[in-house]
């Protein structure tokens, strides 16, 4: 049994229980009212929630203990994914669509999750981050056939490895089956504002009215 306690939770957008909901996930260190910001910047008919990871780290919260940066340690991962689950299968039931969008370390916790159980979820968007490898979840070919994947990274990002980058991409693109966007911007580890209009874009285009969850 989870040890967590309830998630805390930062909410913005459409107050319609039935409206997509598409869940941010911030970085290592960071917390929900820093990340929920986002959604000022995203389609506002959708529902938005920013949820507090659940293990207190630097000042703020992380997803996940690690072996290194963008390196989970598996037994974190699936005990804050199982904690994470049973909190959005409260708030978003069977026929709800649900995007995921992380970044940084909630990158790696969104492509966690997804992998964990790709026809969960809308799509989903790894903002400079990686998928989580080696932590558990399956990266086989064709995991991800035909679910909307966005990348994004900044070309000087020296935070992230720079190859669980290539390997993300990789795996992404010749391997998953996923139907994905990537984008690579100038600068390091945080968001520009070509960024945030692509994921706008992005998330404009999903076809959320027809998700099968």
């Amino acid at each position: 049994m989870s040890t967590f306690g309830p998630a805390a939770v930062a909410t913005a957008g459409s107050e319609d229980p039935s409206a997509p909901l598409v869940v941010l996930l911030h970085g290592r260190g960071s917390h929900e009212g820093e990340i929920v910001a986002l959604a000022s910047y995203l389609p506002q008919e959708l529902a938005y929630a920013a949820v507090r990871a659940p293990i207190a780290e630097g000042g703020g919260f992380a997803w996940f203990a690690n072996r290194g940066i963008g390196r989970p340690v598996a037994e974190s991962l699936r005990a804050t994914m199982d904690w994470f689950r049973g909190w959005l299968d409260e708030v978003a039931p069977a026929g709800r669509p649900v995007v995921l969008v992380g970044f940084s370390g909630g990158a790696a916790f969104a492509g966690g999750l997804l992998l964990d159980d790709p026809s969960r979820f809308a799509g989903a968007a790894v903002l400079y981050g990686t998928l989580p490898f080696d932590a558990g979840v399956p990266v086989t070919p064709g995991h991800l056939a035909g679910v909307p994947v966005l990348i994004e990274r900044g070309a000087d990002d020296h935070v992230i490895p720079a190859e669980l980058y290539d390997r993300t991409a990789a795996y992404l693109t010749d391997e998953s089956g996923a139907d994905l966007q990537a984008h690579v911007y100038p600068g390091g580890h945080g968001f520009t504002a070509d960024g945030v209009a692509d994921l706008a874009a992005w998330v404009a285009a999903l076809p959320l009215g027809r998700a099968t969850l």
